[in-house]
């Protein structure tokens, strides 16, 4: 049975907060307290998440599979680059070039995920633009979203996260992200989706 945006919203108001009360103290929100429960049993699964990045690197060979998990966010994460050099966009004096990811996520908060792309464009070394791109991806994107899709169903019997309620916006602070700014997604995923190793 489908989660509802409202269940969803009871669930992440219980990990993170509405106000800035805890911002200049020593001990943590509650709120946080129980966030980092979350991940000390999230972590017992790690073997199970290393597992899943070996069959993404045999289902994908063309690609690099990494670990993009942080603990900061409410997730773990695993980013699929191409592992072919990057496409120049403009080549003349100063080399620019075109980098991207696909991004699979799964919630420690609720069985969901979701999967999205992020595109990096540099001058040289210099990362001088950043796109995060969810649907429709990318068609470049799309073949390796769909095997990771498929995988994290079938090792996490977690489901998509429709993006109508990824979408919804919610009164809760995910730093950097505050209302109204705060989604769904940011709640159970990653305030940072862009930001990926």
């Amino acid at each position: 049975m489908p989660i509802s945006a409202d269940d969803l919203l009871s669930v992440v108001r219980n990990y993170w907060r509405s106000d800035h009360a805890f911002d200049d103290k020593a001990e943590n929100s509650p709120e946080t307290k129980r966030l980092q429960r979350e991940w000390a049993q999230a972590l017992e699964k790690m073997d199970q998440w290393r597992v899943l990045l070996r069959e993404l690197g045999a289902a994908l060979p063309h690609f690099n599979i990494g670990n993009a998990t942080a603990t900061s966010d409410a997730c773990f994460r695993c980013s699929v680059y191409p592992n072919r050099e990057p496409v120049y966009t403009n080549p003349g004096d100063e080399p620019r070039s075109r980098r991207w990811a696909v991004v699979g996520c799964v919630s420690i908060l609720a069985p969901v995920y979701s999967i999205y792309g992020v595109q990096y464009d540099y001058r040289g070394k210099e990362r001088i633009a950043e796109r995060v791109f969810f649907d429709p991806l990318p068609p470049e994107m799309q073949a390796p979203a769909e095997i990771i899709a498929r995988k994290l169903e079938a090792m996490f019997g977690v489901e998509a996260l429709p993006r109508e309620i990824a979408d919804i916006r919610i009164p809760l602070i995910v730093e950097p992200r505050e209302p109204p700014d705060t989604t769904l997604f940011h709640a159970l995923f990653s305030s940072y989706p862009e930001r990926v190793p």
